[in-house]
């Protein structure tokens, strides 16, 4: 029971990822607020409460569980996912920031909206929540985040500037977390996900390689990630502060974080002319491709 009488806020746990980590925080002991706007992939309203099945599956397992509908991307609605938990529970011990949605398009075809759409749930939301359980993480001296980032921000992937942008500042924004409040001894971690959910269903199939991509991923289940999130919200890990993990069906990736590669000095300083002809081609070899998650990660998971 890593997680016995924790209390847990998971944003977007009504299906596949988000569902898989409630159920098993439960069963590891976590009291847990359900959160679920029940949105379509796109943020798009759909009426459903997904969350309610979660919170009864939780329930009839024998643990402790309540739902909530509020929105991330609201600042009120994160106040009020928080206050849920100290309201059911008395605290609130870990977020995991879940909820997401995709409006994917190639760049020069992404509207404003579609932009906007993205940051504000997956960024913003990360912050939003983030924001109001720092406060009584600070008062109690004690919490953890787990924030989902992807290697769309951390590697790239076509058509998914938004996503992308959003993933990659939400590695940054677990790292200052980690940085800003490690004197209060609360701790902040980021999970890559590689795993079949509603949002990766809704990667386009039009050619043969990314049928391919999906085909592959698919056989990736979301109860896979979800041991990473209960260790990383757990007591055992009260040393594990500010790193990326990726999770990809068996296996577990420690994910580099940006550091200097090579350096060049020239003690009369530099010219836009001599970085041409000197910089430029000594540092060239360690640039980086162009690549993708899936040039990256090349093999078939275990």
């Amino acid at each position: 029971m890593m997680m016995k009488d924790k209390v847990v806020l998971i944003t977007g746990a009504g299906r596949g990822i988000g569902r898989a980590m409630a159920i098993m925080m439960a069963e590891q002991g976590a009291k847990v607020v359900v959160n679920d706007l029940g949105a379509g992939v796109g943020g798009e309203e759909t009426g459903e409460s997904p969350a309610q099945e979660v919170v009864e599956t939780i329930r009839a397992a024998g643990g402790e569980a309540v739902i909530n509908g509020d929105n991330v991307a609201s600042l009120e609605g994160a106040e009020a996912m928080v206050q849920s938990a100290i309201d059911n529970f008395g605290r609130i011990d870990t977020v995991v920031n879940n909820a997401g949605i995709l409006r994917d398009k190639i760049f020069h075809k992404m509207t404003p909206d579609d932009w906007n759409s993205v940051i504000n749930v997956h960024l913003n939301g990360s912050f939003n929540t983030a924001h109001f359980a720092g406060q009584h993480f600070r008062k109690q001296e004690s919490g953890s985040f787990v924030f989902m980032t992807s290697t769309s921000g951390l590697i790239g992937n076509f058509g998914q500037a938004n996503y992308a942008a959003a993933k990659a500042g939400i590695a940054a924004l677990s790292k200052s977390i980690a940085l800003d409040m490690e004197r209060y001894n609360v701790r902040s971690n980021c999970i890559s996900p590689f795993a079949w959910s509603r949002m990766i269903g809704a990667i386009p199939t039009n050619t043969p390689e990314q049928q391919a991509r999906v085909a592959k991923i698919k056989e990736m289940t979301p109860e896979k990630i979800a041991p990473m999130a209960v260790y990383l919200a757990s007591d055992a890990a009260s040393e594990v502060t500010g790193q990326i993990f990726a999770v990809r069906n068996n296996e577990i990736f420690l994910m580099g974080q940006s550091r200097p590669l090579r350096s060049l000095q020239r003690t009369d300083g530099w010219t836009p002319e001599t970085i041409s002809e000197h910089a430029i081609p000594a540092l060239k070899s360690s640039f980086y491709a162009l690549d993708r998650s899936p040039d990256v990660f090349s093999w078939d998971p275990v």
